[in-house]
C-alpha cells in the first residue's frame, strides 16, 4: 500500500483569515481546498456561515460546502469518509491536499479517527437538555434503546448523565459510545500532517468579527433566514441553531429586537472563536503563526515557510 498523503491543514478561529490564504495558496500549487466547516456543508446556509462565493474562490475547487440540505443527517462519520475519498482522488492527480477550517472536531477526526471522547457537541447536548425537560426521561431512554441496544442494555433508567451522553455521541459521530468505548486511541495519525493555526491578536481578532458581523446583516442574512423559513424548515433544525441563524429566528420572533439580535450574535461569535483557541490548543504538533499586522503577502510567506 502506498503511503498517505501530507495534508497541509490551515486551522483557526472564525474571522482570521483563513480563506483567502487558502485560495491563494492553492492556486499556487495548482490544487484544490476540501473545507472543514461544520455549517459551510449546508446549502441554505450561506450568508450566516461566511461560506466562500465563487468569485472569491477564483476558480480555485472548494470542496465539502454547499453541499447537504440542511434537513439532512450530516455527521462526522460522513465527513471523514467524504474527505479522504477526495484526498484520494489528489493523491492520484499529484495534488497537494489543502484543508481549511475551523471545526476542530473535523480536524482531529479526519487526522485521529473518532474516538468517543472527542465527541462532545453544546448544541446537540442543549437540545437534548430541553427534550429531557420537556418531554420526560423515559422518552430519551427509549429512543436510546433503538440507536445503541447496547448501551441501552447497561445504563439504568434513571441515569440521565449517561443517557445524554450516549446519545450526543451518537448524533455527534453517527455510531453508538459502545463503539468507541470498545476501541483504543490510535496511536499513529491517519495522515502524515502539518496543522497551522492561525491566529490574531484578540482586540484586532474581535475587531474583524464585530466587522464581519456588520457585513452580514448588510448583505442580507435576515433575508436569507426569512427565506429558509418560509421554504417550510423548521427553526428547531440543528443547523439553524448555529451562529447567526438562532439570533435572526429570535429577532424574526420578535423576542430580540433587530437590533440586539446583531449585537448577542457579535457576543457569541467572539464566544466561539475562544472555545475555537481552546480546541486546538489541546491538539499536539500544531504550529502556531499569528498574522496579526501582516499583509496578506506577508501572512502568505510565512505559510509558505510553515509548509516547507
Amino acid at each position: 500500500m502506498s503511503p498517505a498523503p501530507h495534508l497541509y491543514i490551515i486551522a483557526g478561529p472564525t474571522g482570521v483569515g483563513k480563506t483567502g490564504l487558502a485560495v491563494r495558496l492553492a492556486r499556487e500549487w495548482n490544487t484544490e481546498i476540501i473545507s472543514a466547516d461544520s455549517m459551510q456543508i449546508y446549502r441554505q446556509l450561506s450568508i450566516g456561515t461566511a461560506r466562500p462565493a465563487p468569485e472569491e474562490c477564483g476558480g480555485i475547487p472548494y470542496r465539502l460546502v454547499n453541499c447537504v440540505n440542511i434537513d439532512e443527517k450530516y455527521d462526522l462519520f460522513r465527513y471523514i469518509s467524504e474527505a479522504d475519498a477526495l484526498i484520494a482522488n489528489l493523491k492520484e492527480k499529484g495534488r497537494k491536499p489543502i484543508i481549511v477550517g475551523g471545526t476542530g472536531l473535523y480536524i482531529k477526526g479526519l487526522i485521529e479517527g473518532v474516538f468517543e471522547q472527542e465527541s462532545k457537541n453544546e448544541q446537540i447536548r442543549a437540545e437534548l437538555v430541553r427534550r429531557m425537560n420537556e418531554q420526560g426521561l423515559p422518552s430519551l431512554y427509549e429512543e436510546l434503546g433503538r440507536v445503541d441496544p447496547a448501551a441501552h442494555a447497561r445504563i439504568k433508567p434513571r441515569d440521565h448523565q449517561r443517557i445524554l451522553r450516549a446519545l450526543e455521541v451518537y448524533y455527534t459521530t453517527g455510531a453508538p459510545i459502545t463503539q468507541w468505548q470498545e476501541s483504543s486511541r490510535r496511536t499513529e495519525p491517519r495522515y502524515p500532517h502539518t496543522l497551522l493555526v492561525l491566529v490574531r491578536d484578540r482586540g484586532e481578532l474581535y475587531d474583524r468579527i464585530d466587522a464581519r458581523v456588520d457585513a452580514m446583516f448588510a448583505a442580507g442574512l435576515l433575508d436569507e433566514v426569512r427565506g429558509i423559513l418560509s421554504a417550510g424548515y423548521s427553526p428547531d433544525l440543528h443547523p439553524l441553531k448555529a451562529l447567526g441563524y438562532r439570533e435572526m429566528i429570535r429577532a424574526i420572533k420578535e423576542e430580540w429586537s433587530f437590533a440586539k439580535a446583531l449585537e448577542e450574535m457579535k457576543k457569541a461569535t467572539r464566544r466561539y472563536a475562544k472555545r475555537q483557541l481552546t480546541w486546538f490548543r489541546g491538539m499536539p504538533q500544531s504550529r502556531w503563526l499569528n498574522i496579526s499586522g501582516y499583509s496578506e503577502e506577508d501572512a502568505l510567506s510565512e505559510i509558505r515557510r510553515c509548509f516547507a
